[in-house]
């Protein structure tokens, strides 16, 4: 229930969404991964196992989630989630999963990860066009294919000879020996795209469509740090995956304040804040009964639009933090183990 609810709210902000907060009248779909923990219990470790490079007992299960975010209003569409490792549970196969939730006309965008011939090919066979980063380890050169303008051709992608694990023989030959994409620098990335027009997706606009690719990046930090779904807390797999549903459910729920707020003032709903939505509910929601009368809604919505996000284009943070940690040291064997050694030794000197 959970599950059909957290899909249902997000595909019916997308689809209520103005055909101006589109991109060229098209739905621009986000899709990318990310991790979260498990508490450490037998029924997590046998479903989401840790790390293999870790010991059994000093890590904590981990599984993956892919989401599928409609760019425009930033609400979930779809997500499926999977072991950190292995065959089942890497991005493409949950990937995999989602292509149910992706329709005729939509633009599919993404980073570098998925810039693949079988991703594109699926997506293709869903109706869909694709706009990546190339992969680091394909090569583009230039003066190869059919000529666009500067740093900008349509080449030919053959299909990769050695067939996938998850592909059957017929499935594979079921694919197009080729495949027609087009290429093209944008300031110091490379992209690859099925808009084959230069007229119709020009190279500065399909470089500004990419930018907004980073919007999936604050996404899954609204859902990780923001609400907290960095870290699960139930002790099995099956209570894990309705609350990571719920924590999807309720940011639609924001998503939603915040689309209607975006709606009433006018503006793109990625300019307002998803962290002051967020407060605004709570305090609203805590002052009392909610009063839901059509004048109060209304000012809640105000109140919502009244906070605007920077235009930081471009914005370079360096991934580290000032604040340090407690000088505990890492615990280097299973919690009963290292409880003998305290009452054996007593509790080791903290480190300077």
């Amino acid at each position: 229930m959970i599950q059909s609810l957290a899909r249902e709210t997000g595909q019916q902000i997308a689809k209520q969404a103005p055909a101006s907060w589109r991109w060229l009248g098209r739905a621009v779909k986000l899709m990318d991964g990310t991790t979260v923990t498990l508490p450490d219990t037998p029924m997590n470790q046998a479903k989401y196992p840790q790390q293999s490079n870790q010991k059994p007992g000093l890590g904590f299960p981990i599984a993956r989630l892919v989401g599928l975010l409609c760019a425009a209003t930033g609400a979930v569409l779809d997500a499926a989630i999977g072991p950190y490792s292995g065959k089942t549970g890497s991005e493409h196969a949950l990937f995999r999963e989602l292509l149910g939730s992706i329709a005729t006309g939509d633009l599919s965008l993404a980073d570098r990860y998925y810039c693949a011939y079988f991703v594109i090919a699926l997506l293709q066979r869903q109706g869909a066009d694709v706009v990546f980063q190339q992969h680091q380890r394909r090569l583009t050169d230039f003066r190869k294919g059919r000529r666009l303008g500067s740093r900008d051709h349509v080449v030919t992608w053959p299909k990769p000879k050695i067939r996938p694990g998850w592909l059957s023989r017929e499935q594979y030959d079921a694919f197009p020996e080729t495949l027609a994409v087009r290429e093209l620098k944008v300031d110091s990335k490379i992209l690859v795209t099925t808009l084959l027009c230069a007229n119709e997706a020009s190279k500065k606009a399909l470089g500004e469509l990419y930018a907004s690719r980073w919007n999936i990046e604050l996404d899954l930090r609204n859902l990780k740090t923001t609400l907290g779904m960095e870290r699960l807390h139930c002790k099995t797999p099956a209570m894990n995956e309705k609350e990571l549903w719920t924590y999807l459910l309720a940011y639609n729920l924001i998503r939603l304040l915040m689309a209607e707020s975006a709606r009433q003032a006018d503006v793109l709903p990625r300019l307002l804040s998803f962290k002051h939505s967020l407060q605004l509910w709570l305090a609203w929601s805590h002052a009392g009964p909610p009063d839901f009368d059509e004048d109060a809604v209304r000012l809640l919505y105000d109140l919502i639009a009244q906070q605007r996000v920077g235009n930081r284009p471009g914005r370079i943070e360096p991934r580290a933090v000032k604040r340090r940690p407690k000088t505990y040291p890492l615990q280097m064997k299973p919690r009963p183990l290292a409880r003998a050694d305290v009452l054996l030794h007593g509790h080791p000197k903290k480190l300077k």
